[in-house]
C-alpha cells in the first residue's frame, strides 16, 4: 500500500506525466520496445529519485518492461505529490510525500526495500547505504543497480575502495 499525500491529486500528476510522454520520443520508443520484449519480467526494482513527471514516466517505462516498481523520492523537497498520486493511482507502489520528516523519509526508503528488490536505481546513495548498513539480508537477491549523482558515486567509490560494496553498481 502506497504512502502518498492525497490520491485525489492524481489527475494533475497524470496530465504532467502525459505531457512528458508526448515530449520524450526516445523514452517513448524504449517503452514500446520494453512492452514487447519485457526485459525486466519477474524483477523488482527499488527506485529513489527526484519524483517528478520525467522520472515518473521513467518508472512507467520500466514497468512496461515487466518490472515490479517500488518508488520513493530521493529528496522530500523535490517530490511532487500529484505525480506520486498519479503513479499510485495506477497501482504502482509509491512512498513519497513532499516535505516529509527525516523519520518519514527513512520509512519510505525501508518500504521500497522491504519488497526484496533485484535492481536498485538510486540518487544520492541512500538506498544502497540502507541496504548495506540496515538490511544486509537483501544483498543476495540484488543483481545490481545504478547511481545518478556525483554525491552517490563518491559514496559508492568509498564503499568499493573499503571492500564494502556487495553488488555491482553502474554510474
Amino acid at each position: 500500500m502506497s504512502t502518498i499525500k492525497d490520491l485525489n491529486l492524481a489527475p494533475s500528476g497524470e496530465r504532467k506525466i502525459r505531457w512528458v510522454e508526448a515530449h520524450m520520443p526516445v523514452l517513448r520508443d524504449i517503452g514500446s520496445d520494453f512492452a514487447r520484449e519485457k526485459p525486466f519480467a519477474g524483477l523488482k526494482i527499488a527506485l529513489s529519485v527526484h519524483l517528478e513527471a520525467k522520472t515518473a514516466y521513467l518508472c512507467r517505462v520500466l514497468e512496461m518492461g515487466g518490472a515490479e516498481m517500488h518508488v520513493t523520492g530521493s529528496n522530500p523537497l523535490s517530490t511532487q505529490d500529484d505525480v506520486a498520486a498519479a503513479l499510485a493511482a495506477k497501482s504502482m507502489d509509491v512512498h513519497a510525500v513532499y516535505g516529509c520528516t527525516d523519520e518519514e523519509y527513512q520509512a519510505h526508503l525501508r518500504s521500497v526495500l522491504s519488497v526484496g528488490p533485484n535492481i536498485i536505481i538510486d540518487d544520492g546513495g541512500d538506498l544502497v547505504n540502507m541496504i548495506h548498513t540496515k538490511m544486509p539480508e537483501l544483498i543476495p537477491a540484488i543483481i545490481g543497480g545504478c547511481e545518478e549523482t556525483t554525491t552517490g558515486i563518491i559514496r559508492l567509490e568509498a564503499m568499493n575502495k573499503a571492500g564494502e560494496l556487495k553488488f555491482p553498481m553502474v554510474r
